[in-house]
């Protein structure tokens, strides 16, 4: 299939950078719809952009998915991998995707009840999962992400037609308000913020470590963030923050001695699959934008 064929409701990497209003739902379940989600808090979910889950995993289960990110960062076959992505400067691990394909333990997460259960109530259908990685931020000095919606990303480069995705970031190291934690613009995923510039070929080799093509203007944000408020999310291990495809967010670098890891898992609706990008010259790898449409479980 090709983007000539699918309606492009979110045009972004033109000369111009240009905000244009949400044309889809937030939430895509009837009300009423069975799930682990109660009613007031999809409500919360619609008009914030997310919903957190203080415990989603064990503590025990936090230590088996904790080894097994020590694991794979420590396994030279791993880093060499095209899937691992290194800090510029130390040349640390940064991130390892496709994680629920490399290990067995975080293919077991992505179909976990409690993780899949809410995104197919949001999504209001069966899912697939369209990316998944592991983020290693350790202290003293690992970058952070700038400000940015993955919707943007994900339609231009990965071919997404519709805002219909939900992320979730499951904390394997406690969130403090000191290490780089994950802040929100609380109802940003109102608005698609479509972004100025052409997307260079391969661009994914470059923004995965330092983003550029896809990142909105100082004015933009300052203008979302004036409206907005930004949020910043803390918690123990254990706990799990939901977010809208759209939501503008970005998180600090972690100059502290204490680490900041997640583990990070997409999912999109089997309604809502990916086509050709619409704003790249080529699709991006599989392990970074899924095109095995298999829904989880």
């Amino acid at each position: 299939m090709t983007t000539a064929t699918v309606s492009d409701l979110y045009p972004t990497r033109g000369a111009t950078e240009v905000a244009v209003p949400r044309r889809d739902p937030v939430v895509w379940s009837e009300p009423g719809a069975p799930g682990p989600v109660d009613a007031a808090r999809l409500r919360d979910y619609d008009r914030d952009g997310f919903l957190t889950v203080d415990q989603i995993i064990t503590p025990d289960e936090v230590a088996l998915y904790r080894a097994e990110l020590d694991r794979l960062v420590a396994d030279p076959a791993v880093r060499a991998d095209e899937r691992s992505i290194v800090e510029p400067a130390s040349d640390a691990v940064r991130s390892v995707f496709e994680v629920h394909r490399i290990s067995e333990v975080f293919a077991g997460l992505a179909r976990d009840p409690r993780v899949v259960g809410r995104a197919r109530q949001i999504l209001g259908s069966d899912v697939y999962v369209h990316q998944s990685r592991i983020n290693v931020k350790p202290g003293f000095g690992a970058s952070g992400f700038y400000w940015h919606s993955d919707f943007e990303t994900w339609h231009a480069e990965d071919g997404l037609p519709r805002m219909r995705t939900v992320s979730v970031s499951i904390a394997l190291t406690e969130n403090h308000d000191t290490n780089g934690g994950l802040m929100i613009m609380p109802g940003s995923h109102r608005t698609f913020l479509g972004c100025a510039g052409e997307t260079p070929r391969d661009n994914y080799k470059r923004s995965l470590r330092m983003q550029d093509a896809g990142t909105p203007s100082d004015e933009a944000l300052t203008g979302f963030a004036a409206e907005h408020g930004i949020k910043l999310f803390t918690g123990p291990a254990g706990s799990a923050t939901w977010f809208d495809c759209n939501c503008m967010h970005g998180s600090g670098d972690n100059i502290t001695p204490f680490p900041r890891s997640n583990v990070f898992l997409v999912f999109n609706s089997v309604e809502n699959t990916a086509v050709e990008p619409f704003a790249a010259p080529v699709r991006r790898p599989e392990f970074i934008g899924a095109r095995d449409f298999t829904p989880v479980g």
